[in-house]
């Protein structure tokens, strides 16, 4: 019987990374950017776009994993008990 991968689908952990360091970075853009910060930056909030970027990016790896789960082959099923047992003549 296969079955998905689940919280240890890279995707998630990817969106996880991303979700809160795109959170963190909307936080500081919205609260913590000072005039002399944005002079720096040409005028641009670029804490808060970035975080907004960072969220929307987490959401997409998150919809992708749930959407294509990675199936995993049962090895009892296949008939193979691990990486490096086939063809082994015993």
């Amino acid at each position: 019987m296969a079955h998905k991968a689940g919280l240890f689908d890279l995707r998630l952990v990817i969106a996880v990374l991303f979700g809160v360091y795109g959170v963190v970075l909307t936080v500081v853009g919205l609260g913590f950017t000072d005039d002399a910060d944005l002079a720096k930056a040409d005028g641009l909030n670029i804490n808060l776009w970035a975080g907004v970027g960072m969220v929307v990016l987490a959401v997409l790896f998150a919809l992708w994993a749930f959407a294509r789960p990675v199936v995993v082959p049962d090895a009892a099923r296949t008939g193979r008990e691990g990486p490096g047992r086939e063809g082994s003549g015993r």
